[in-house]
């Protein structure tokens, strides 16, 4: 772990990770660097790791409830059938 300032902010508790990228994928990369905003590829995939957790949190944050709400409805269900089957 590490702690440098990267980009105009401080990068506190940060790890640093190799990976393997196809080239097309390091060109659009690099194309992202010289056309917008990021000072460097690390920077724009701090960036892209960042927008897929959110995305993916949300998705995962929302099948969670889903599942939790198709329990309710399930024992309300099966509360019905108990009332209805009563002798």
């Amino acid at each position: 772990m590490t702690s440098d300032v990267l980009g105009g902010w401080a990068m506190k508790d940060s790890e640093k990770i190799t990976i393997r990228l196809p080239e097309r994928y390091l060109r659009g990369l690099d194309a992202l660097v010289s056309l917008d905003d990021f000072e460097n590829r690390s920077e724009a995939i701090r960036h892209a790791v960042r927008d897929l957790l959110y995305a993916r949190l949300d998705l995962v944050e929302d099948r969670v409830q889903k599942m939790h709400q198709l329990d309710q409805k399930l024992e309300r269900l099966a509360h019905l059938e108990r009332e209805v089957m009563k002798p």
